[in-house]
């Protein structure tokens, strides 16, 4: 017998898809809610403590996420939201913030907003003339293990116990009888800690005061110690300054260099942001002593990645064309000759290290026996042209295997019969390359050379695994090394030699993009021309 299929009503399914449609909005509304609660809720925090460049780009993530899910015209969009969202966060945010920071002071000495720089100046503490430094004994409360309370001994002999906002005498406690060093044996609800007991909660117990307000009590530096510390500085913001109250001086804020500065020209560390407009761009350019070494970086860093591309291209080339011949051995030689692409830089790079030091590398021994010098020769790391000559050699050495395949493959791709051609012609070996070869070769792997100009430019793993950019260069402003490539420069400036000079580092970094895109565009038009030349 048949089975009888039913269908369901129209108006059934209607209202199954209406139910299902409201279901599903309310849900994505409701997510919505919740995405939106906790980012206000995190963009409020970064406000309050003054970092709003993270705080506008959370905004700006918020804004796209809650268009894509309630806009119609964006529902395909709603499956990729997610890598959006990152991609806002994770790469365009850190361009847009390295920008922003090229025009302000930020750097090791300005690290912090203005909020929490006033924030660190305020928990700084002073012993006032009329202040007492006292003995103290901790004790615990034995209902609850995260409250403490000190005993106190004053130099004239009193003693008391205070809490968090509280003081009381012995005969409040009903405390024990006092032992020799005058800290009663017990106290009613609270147990003594031990000395090592003592030292695992002292991050806790210095966060706290103890006492009355007016009195009150915090841990010194020296355990066993304590004090009736006072806050030193007090943030004024109606003469925008920090009061100092132990030395009786004020420090106004200054706008131009985000110090807190006195009337005699005292600064207060740490300083905060500022913005400074182009001032960064204007040391970069126009002050001699910073401009003096970034030209010599500067010509350097072009020559490095010229001669590296050049002589890298040229040994591949010429490989790629001997091997392009019948001979005996051909793939294995070819193997051997891929071991430099083949093995991971960083080791490369360490190998080359010891091959070439002065005292027992391979190279320099040879080398010395071969001319006669004494131990030491050449100076590859401490005689700046030698530096250079190693750098290009082992960058050469670690790209030619990369030019000899794509050459390989460049070459099999030209017909033969316009070798024939010329031939016939009566050129000569010389004529067909330069002819013939090399521009056809030019236009499949011109684009390749571009773009490795543009890594080796930035070629930040050969210079300071190698020799961290030195010998230093005599009489700079800044920390700046002979073989420091502008990368390197520009390391050292923001993370190394403790400068952290990060929004100069950043200037340059915007130069340094600038400086590669008219790089690129010249090139490109050099390869234009080179294609229409061959067609």
């Amino acid at each position: 017998m048949a089975a009888i299929e039913v269908q369901p009503e129209k108006g059934q399914s209607s209202q199954r898809e209406r139910s299902t449609t409201v279901t599903g909005t309310l849900l994505r509304i409701g997510g919505l809610i919740i995405f939106d609660a906790f980012a206000l809720f995190f963009i409020y925090l970064l406000l309050s403590d003054g970092y709003w460049p993270l705080a506008a780009i959370i905004g700006l993530i918020t804004l796209v996420m809650n268009y894509i899910f309630l806009s119609p015209a964006a529902y395909p969009m709603r499956w990729m939201s997610p890598g959006l969202a990152f991609m806002l966060l994770i790469s365009v945010y850190p361009i847009l913030f390295t920008i922003y920071i090229s025009f302000t002071n930020f750097g090791a000495s300005n690290l912090l907003p203005k909020t929490q720089a006033i924030e660190v100046l305020e928990a700084r503490t002073f012993l006032p003339e009329t202040g007492a430094t006292l003995t103290y004994t901790v004790f615990v409360n034995e209902a609850n293990n995260q409250e403490f309370g000190l005993w106190l001994i004053a130099p004239d002999g009193t003693s008391f116990f205070a809490t968090p906002g509280a003081e009381f005498t012995a005969e409040e406690l009903g405390a024990g009888a006092l032992d020799a060093n005058g800290v009663p044996t017990s106290i009613p609800g609270w147990r003594m800690l031990t000395r090592a007991e003592t030292v695992r909660n002292i991050s806790v117990i210095s966060a706290t005061t103890f006492g009355l307000e007016e009195s009150a009590v915090s841990l010194t530096g020296r355990l066993g110690e304590a004090a009736q510390l006072q806050p030193r500085f007090v943030w004024d913001p109606a003469q925008n300054a920090m009061i100092d109250k132990r030395d009786n001086i004020t420090y106004f804020a200054d706008a131009e260099t985000g110090f807190f500065t006195s009337a005699d020209g005292a600064r207060l560390s740490p300083g905060y942001q500022v913005t400074i407009g182009l001032q960064n761009y204007q040391r970069f350019l126009t002050d001699p002593s910073f401009r003096g070494p970034l030209l010599r970086i500067f010509a350097w860093n072009v020559t490095f990645a010229l001669l590296s591309v050049l002589f890298s291209f040229g040994l591949g080339l010429m490989i790629a064309i001997v091997f392009g011949r019948t001979m005996p051995g051909q793939r294995i030689i070819k193997s051997l000759l891929i071991i430099p692409f083949a093995v991971p830089q960083v080791i490369t790079l360490l190998v080359w290290r010891g091959i070439l030091n002065p005292l027992e590398g391979v190279i320099p021994n040879l080398l010395q026996s071969v001319f006669n010098q004494p131990v030491g020769w050449p100076p590859f790391f401490a005689d700046p042209t030698w530096v250079k000559v190693a750098l290009i050699v082992i960058n050469v050495w670690l790209a030619y295997p990369y030019f000899m395949l794509i050459s390989s493959g460049a070459l099999q791709a030209i017909p033969t019969d316009m070798y024939e051609a010329a031939d016939i012609d009566g050129a000569s070996a010389w004529q067909a390359f330069r002819n013939l070869t090399l521009p056809l070769l030019l236009v499949a792997v011109g684009p390749l050379l571009i773009s490795s100009f543009t890594v080796n430019f930035n070629s930040f793993n050969v210079i300071y695994l190698f020799n961290s950019g030195g010998p230093p260069m005599v009489g700079t402003a800044l920390p700046a090394g002979h073989s420091d490539i502008l990368i390197s420069y520009v390391y050292n400036l923001a993370f190394g030699r403790g400068l952290a000079l990060y929004g100069y580092a950043s200037a340059i970094t915007i130069m340094i993009f600038f400086m590669m895109v008219i790089v690129t565009i010249f090139q490109h038009r050099r390869m234009a021309s080179w294609e229409e030349t061959t067609n």
